[in-house]
């Protein structure tokens, strides 16, 4: 009989989630409209700071698409996207008929080269059309290279919409990621370090931006004691169920970081002597990433298949990393920059189980593993 399946990263409740619900259902309030969906934004805003006004949305996906939409791109226009990512970062840019452009990463955050940047927006200027944005993405809680992508973005007056979806509670010299990007984004998807069971919010820097995104999240409806509607909107509020959710788990939001990295930690110990496998891991002090999924590289391809095989054998998931923007049917006819670094660590690497709620049996049924087959 199979012991019980150790999952990559599952929802973990555990704070004061069912109160908050509870409160919903008192009230009534089993709408997009609520205390939970005020508290739950607030909060948010209280804790990342630096001028952070945060909109609720139904998903990091539609907090993209709004953003996109908040910096005016239209048909034909350029956005440039780093490639290594989900397919959620890129898909909005189709959503409005504009054209991505796509960065590979480099090796050290495996987040968006700079150099490749430079390179895509020169492409783009002479072709007639300075790219409307930059997406860049913190993956897999590891920042990107702040310093270096927003002085590109200054220097050429692109603004950054950074995708924070795998990011809440890593930093970049002390400060939180959501807060660089001129627009940025969280996901609360239920495989996130905190979740909502499906949910993002969209975090502007003015009061004004925050409106603006909340008329277009709640189907642009024009001020008016009837319904008019003068532009396209979406209907893109989070509920107050789900905020009561968000809720509950923001409460133990530290806890959360702390377990993952204490995963991470436990990786560590097994690999450090190993020649044949490699963590991924912050470069230097500077970056302080939740570790939100510990992912590893082997040497071998084969080595990687044998591996994933034997932890399926013995009911633990893993994952492959994402499949870069530049190779997926979908995108490969779009241009790319890059050395196709990302399609290299797609080849190699895998995700090993990294949820909040690990137990020691649990580690010692991967260790196990891990020992056993990469030696």
């Amino acid at each position: 009989m199979k012991e019980e399946k150790i999952w990559l990263s599952p929802p973990h409740m555990g704070g004061n989630e069912l109160k908050y619900i509870k409160d919903a259902f008192d009230t009534n309030w089993i709408s997009q409209y609520g205390s939970n969906i005020d508290e739950f934004e607030r909060s948010l805003e209280h804790y990342l700071g630096k001028t952070s006004y945060v909109t609720a949305l139904s998903s990091g996906t539609a907090a993209i698409h709004l953003a996109l939409r908040l910096l005016n791109v239209e048909d034909g226009d350029f956005v440039i996207c780093q490639s290594f990512t989900f397919v959620a970062t890129a898909n909005p840019i189709l959503y409005l008929n504009a054209v991505p452009v796509f960065v590979d990463s480099e090796n050290q955050t495996w987040n968006m080269c700079p150099d490749a940047l430079e390179e895509s927006i020169k492409y783009c200027i002479r072709q007639g059309k300075k790219p409307k944005a930059i997406i860049t993405v913190s993956l897999y809680g590891m920042p990107f290279k702040v310093d270096e992508i927003l002085q590109i973005s200054r220097k050429y007056e692109i603004p950054v919409i950074e995708d924070s979806a795998e990011a809440l509670g890593s930093k970049y010299k002390g400060q939180l990621c959501g807060t660089f990007g001129d627009l940025s984004i969280i996901s609360f998807n239920g495989n996130k370090i905190i979740t909502t069971a499906g949910g993002g919010i969209l975090i502007s820097r003015s009061p004004d931006a925050k409106n603006r995104a909340l008329f277009l999240a709640t189907q642009a409806k024009d001020n008016e004691e009837f319904y008019s509607h003068s532009e396209v909107g979406y209907n893109y509020r989070m509920d107050n169920i789900a905020a009561g959710i968000g809720r509950g788990q923001l409460e133990t939001l530290e806890k959360k970081i702390e377990q993952r990295r204490k995963n991470h930690d436990f990786y560590q110990q097994i690999v450090k002597n190993n020649d044949h496998i490699e963590l991924f891991s912050a470069p230097d002090s500077d970056f302080y990433s939740n570790y939100w999924l510990s992912t590893i590289i082997l040497k071998n391809n084969l080595v990687k298949e044998k591996l994933k095989e034997k932890f399926s054998q013995n009911n633990i998931e893993t994952r492959y990393l994402w499949k870069p923007m530049h190779l997926q049917p979908l995108y490969k006819r779009y241009k790319f920059f890059g050395n196709n670094l990302s399609g290299t660590l797609f080849d190699a690497g895998l995700c090993l189980p990294s949820g909040t709620n690990l137990t020691d049996h649990c580690r010692a049924r991967i260790s196990e593993v891990l020992q056993n087959e990469i030696h």
